[in-house]
């Protein structure tokens, strides 16, 4: 089995590819001839199927944050990119990684994962959709497979660690980049050259999905001149410029192609406000006392839907630090104003929870789901409202039908073992765990959990050859994972 936390993660992926590719860098101002991009020695599934494994060795060794609201509304952001981009040839998922540094990275398979910190420095949502169209233009051009094929040419004899290094460089700036140097002598030059290359191609391509889809083109010269000027004398400049260079060129590059859009002013979106105060409620690493004082100098100059948004995040931390009645204050009014909006639903949910009142919390849901019946947020509070209420059948019921539908999502596997486990049926619980573990490689704890339920499981019971199924299936992809390295 996998021990992540004690491999480094550039050498348990440092074998992923070990050939080089034929395709070179377009700087003009029409796209790329990606058709055949790699074709010969990584085709789409195959990148498809080193994604998986990365995400699953990230889950494993970085806080992804499972938040079922954020991860809503950063894969609804995320889609809404790419239903406005050119080139799409894979699915796209999108995540959050609890980091406070201002960064956002791609990775096989159309994997695009977004830091906490940069929601804490961006002013606003086409801000953000700014480094995400940026991001996904990376994935579409399908820039990691050709800086590799140009690192290949360099020095070929060191492909395999290459390509280990570039992936860690991309999660982890400082420790990937120190792997390129122990692992090549090659010269650095070349590669910050066609990474440079790269940046300016995703950012033109970026722009022209930003304006498809409707945001601001301005903000991405916006934030990243911003960014620029911030950090150009620091000696230690956060993670997005170790991988995202900006020179002056690049930035004045950005504004002048931006410029050549309508000039369009977007009102504030209040999802991405809500979703910026729950992450300094919650995914800031700041202590309660420091993030009421965030929300409080905000509110200062704040317009009044800008307001409601930090009354929630406060309500948020009063509630977390048991200040039930000072939460309602803030929350009651909100959800009294806006009793669709799931970001309240949720917060008066888990008051309704804290302070054991289950039929208002079920009765709310109930009610919420019937006007939307497939709402993932909504379906996992349902379940955990109703095993606070004790009904556990009604929780594993929902569950089962919700895992089925979203088996990579680990809430409704951990939700689903807790249930198990409270109805005393321990193959199920067993199961559960089971699938937690898959989701993070860990292959042969995974198959063990599976031996053990089936074990338990009645002689010749659905359940049993159901148990028996899962784990050739599991074997399967242990051994797929391992051929990867």
């Amino acid at each position: 089995m996998f021990r992540f936390a004690k491999v480094p993660t550039y050498l348990l992926i440092s074998a992923l590819l070990s050939s080089s590719f034929t395709v070179s860098a377009n700087n003009s101002n029409s796209l790329p001839e990606i058709g055949t991009t790699a074709a010969a020695t990584l085709t789409i599934e195959k990148g498809q199927e080193y994604g998986d494994a990365y995400m699953r060795m990230l889950r494993a060794s970085q806080p992804v944050i499972s938040d079922p609201l954020l991860s809503e509304y950063v894969q609804d952001l995320g889609l809404r990119l790419v239903a406005n981009a050119d080139s799409v040839r894979t699915p796209f998922n999108f995540f959050m990684i609890q980091n406070r540094e201002i960064n956002a990275f791609a990775f096989f398979g159309g994997y695009v994962a977004i830091h906490s910190g940069l929601f804490l420095y961006a002013q606003s949502e086409s801000e953000l959709a700014s480094v995400v169209a940026h991001e996904i233009a990376h994935v579409t051009q399908r820039h990691l497979a050709r800086s590799m094929e140009d690192q290949a040419k360099k020095s070929p004899m060191t492909m395999a660690a290459l390509v280990g290094s570039l992936m860690l460089a991309i999660a982890a700036p400082e420790a990937g980049i120190a792997a390129i140097h122990a692992t090549t002598a090659a010269s650095m030059q070349g590669q910050i050259n066609y990474t440079r290359s790269n940046e300016k191609e995703a950012d033109r391509i970026g722009i022209a999905t930003l304006a498809k889809a409707g945001f601001e083109v301005k903000a991405m010269p916006r934030f990243f001149g911003r960014l620029a000027d911030q950090y150009r004398y620091a000696s230690k400049p956060p993670a997005m410029l170790l991988t995202h260079p900006l020179p002056e060129a690049r930035v004045s590059d950005t504004r002048s192609r931006a410029n050549q859009y309508p000039n369009v002013r977007l009102p504030l979106s209040e999802p991405y406000q809500l979703t910026r105060a729950r992450i300094v409620a919650r995914y800031a690493g700041i202590e309660s006392e420091a993030a009421l004082d965030w929300f409080n100098r905000k509110m200062k100059k704040a317009s009044p839907q800008m307001k409601q948004a930090l009354n929630y995040g406060k309500a948020l931390v009063y509630m977390d630090s048991g200040k039930y009645q000072q939460a309602h204050a803030l929350l009651d009014p909100l959800i009294a104003a806006e009793p669709n909006n799931r970001f309240y639903i949720d917060s008066a949910t888990d008051l309704d929870l804290f302070q054991k009142r289950y039929d208002s919390a079920v009765n709310r849901l109930e009610k919420a789901l019937r006007q939307n019946p497939n709402n993932s947020v909504l379906r996992l509070n349902l379940a955990h409202a109703l095993q606070e209420s004790g009904l556990n059948a009604s929780s594993i019921s929902i569950l089962t039908r919700y895992t089925y539908d979203n088996p990579n999502d680990s809430n409704g596997w951990s939700l689903l073992a807790q249930a198990y486990a409270a109805a005393g049926k321990r193959d199920g619980e067993l199961a559960s765990r089971a699938e937690l573990m898959a989701l993070r490689g860990q292959w042969d704890r995974a198959i063990n959990n599976y031996i053990q339920a089936s074990q338990i499981a009645d002689v010749n019971s659905l359940d049993q050859a159901r148990y028996d199924a899962r784990i050739d299936q599991l074997r399967l992809s242990r051994e797929r994972f391992a051929n990867l390295q």
